[in-house]
């Protein structure tokens, strides 16, 4: 089974960037396709982006188009989430999330990692 630890988070004023990144070990990485969630307080946790396996194909929320960029890197094991122009409504915890399923089956996603917060202020 594949073990993800996430980084990266943090606090960055908005109009802002951070890149997340997604450790994966104990399991061929590049067999499974990868995602990230976020959740925000109060709220139930929700689908960002995600990667196939070989890192060709992608799917992003509706708004975080054009300022997030999911990529992996097999070779290292990890996955990242490069996120531009932030806004406060970015604030949550990120999780990285992997399938041996297909990258767009949102409820196949069953390995997680433990989150890292990100907080956007104006």
């Amino acid at each position: 089974q594949v073990q993800l630890v996430e980084s990266g988070g943090g606090l960055v004023q908005a109009g802002g960037s951070l890149r997340l990144s997604c450790a994966a070990s104990g399991g061929t990485f590049s067999t499974y396709a990868m995602a990230w969630f976020r959740q925000a307080p109060g709220k139930e946790r929700e689908f960002v982006a995600a990667i196939s396996r070989n890192g060709g194909s992608g799917l992003y929320e509706d708004s975080v188009k054009g300022r997030f960029t999911i990529s992996r890197d097999n070779a290292k094991n990890t996955g990242y989430l490069q996120m531009n122009s932030l806004k406060p409504e970015d604030t949550a915890v990120y999780y990285c999330g992997a399938t041996p399923g297909a990258y767009w089956a949102l409820e196949s996603y069953d390995y997680w990692g433990q989150g890292t917060r990100v907080t956007v202020f104006s």
